[in-house]
């Protein structure tokens, strides 16, 4: 792995030392919608995290439950960790930014020898497990095999054994004629990345969605066609709790697109599919929840009906509120945000991209009809966040009814300098500072984002960057 940093290759071993000499762009973000959480000068304030080459395609990024670590992964395999800085003693009121924490390579290629088929290395989904001891764990996944990775510190060392040098080697045990008191000594902070846990040969189709259950004990996977339930601490075997499959594959009208648990109902889950349609199901109902308790679904507008209706229809994303109220949805053109005590219709809805609603036959012969952009709520449900083309990403003000829309790009962020919303023109004159509909640039888009649990700290990632934008007072 190399990464560019200002145009200069630092190999991956030169990378730990390097972490502190990694340049950082800073600018500001205006201080539209975020009025519940901070005071009218409030600003967010960008900060180019991470630079990496064209082969390193970001494809999954995730805050921990803290948001003290960010970890993103990437169309090689490789699992990259943040960690953020503590607070300045100069400026408290400004948070850190965040540094490389650890770097590992959490898949590599395989190859199916029955079906002769490749497994890709890329990383789908990455998922926090809630923090109970001084080690950080994680689930991380590629199309077929799930693992469960261990971070840990390591800043001491032991040293006088008895039976072994200090450089390894095994002592002569006649050449013993006092015993040591093995003691630890300080060492150079080292963080480790260890496999615990592979859970594989489950899934026939490539696995879209992970998700930790509140129970801490149990998580879901899901494919095209099938969601399994899992034990953490069991490798061998998993139970089938959803499964589509028809008996005949030409009946096949819908696949399963995400799936996720309620975050504080450890026997109830979601899953959404390329119909449009939501399920809710509980587990308490029956081992197999073919049957669902809920369906979500909002009646098609006759006047919209085109021959992209059902592809625009399909679900990329569902997450639910932290509060359990709510949940979230995205479709291409849309964020629809559903209460789950009403199945007939969303509560809100935002448009995205509406003005790409005459381009669909052109995003359909270059296949940009079919990308999955994912959305995330902000810390307290207030504001969600996706993104679109030309590296825009959208914020809305659920309560204020106020949205915006803000461009990633290194282009566009100098030092201290303010990123001003961008508009898009849809048709006649088109102001200074507006971008017409037919300039965008359909190969620069923005599908993963996430938002800091607690702050107004949100990392987004475009094709082979990372941005991190923050609010400071």
């Amino acid at each position: 792995m190399v990464v560019l940093l200002e145009g200069s290759p630092i190999s991956t071993e030169e990378l730990g030392s390097s972490v502190s000499d990694i340049g950082f762009l800073v600018s500001s973000l205006t201080k539209v919608l975020l009025p519940r959480l901070a005071v009218h000068n409030t600003q967010l304030n960008l900060i180019i995290a991470m630079l990496f080459v064209t082969a390193d395609i970001i494809s999954t990024v995730e805050f921990n439950h803290s948001g003290e670590l960010l970890a993103t992964g990437d169309k090689g395999g490789r699992v990259v960790i943040f960690q953020q800085e503590l607070e300045s003693k100069n400026q408290p009121l400004c948070r850190g930014e965040y540094n490389v924490y650890s770097t590992f390579q959490s898949h590599e290629p395989e190859f199916d020898y029955l079906k002769s088929l490749e497994i890709e290395e890329k990383i789908n989904k990455i998922r926090w497990l809630p923090q109970k001891n001084a080690a950080q764990f994680l689930l991380s996944t590629n199309d077929k095999t799930i693992k469960l990775w261990k971070i840990s510190e390591r800043d001491k060392r032991p040293e006088g054994y008895n039976l072994k040098e200090e450089d390894g080697r095994y002592r002569d045990p006649t050449t013993v004629t006092t015993l040591r008191v093995p003691v630890f000594h300080p060492m150079d902070l080292m963080v480790e990345a260890s496999p615990r846990r592979v859970f594989a040969n489950a899934h026939t189709y490539h696995i879209n969605s992970i998700s930790v259950n509140s129970d801490c004990e149990t998580y879901l996977s899901a494919d095209d066609l099938r969601i399994n339930l899992w034990n953490l601490e069991i490798t061998d075997r998993s139970f089938n709790i959803v499964d589509i499959k028809p008996a005949n594959m030409e009946e096949l009208t819908e696949v399963i697109t995400a799936a996720e648990f309620h975050p504080n109902q450890c026997n109830t889950f979601v899953y959404s599919s390329s119909k449009g349609t939501i399920r809710l199901c509980d587990m308490r109902a029956s081992a197999l929840c073919d049957q669902h308790s809920k369906l979500f679904e909002e009646p098609e507008d006759p006047s919209n009906r085109s021959f992209f209706s059902e592809i625009i229809s399909s679900i990329s994303d569902v997450k639910f509120s932290h509060s359990g109220r709510y949940m979230m949805t995205r479709d291409y053109l849309t964020v629809k945000i559903w209460d789950l005590n009403m199945e007939s219709r969303p509560v809100e809805t935002y448009q995205v991209h509406e003005y790409l609603r005459s381009k669909l036959c052109s995003l359909y012969e270059n296949d940009c009809i079919f990308d999955k952009f994912e959305c995330c709520w902000n810390g307290n449900d207030s504001v969600v966040m996706t993104g679109s083309y030309n590296n825009f990403f959208r914020m809305f003000d659920r309560g204020y009814r106020q949205d915006v829309t803000l461009e990633a790009s290194r282009e566009s962020s100098k030092p201290r300098s303010v990123l001003k919303p961008r508009k898009v023109c849809t048709g006649g004159k088109r102001k200074k500072d507006e971008i017409s509909v037919d300039s965008l640039d359909f190969n620069k888009k923005i599908l993963h984002t996430a938002w800091h649990p607690q702050d107004n700290i949100i990392a987004v990632a475009t094709t082979n960057n990372l941005y991190i934008f923050q609010d400071r007072l």
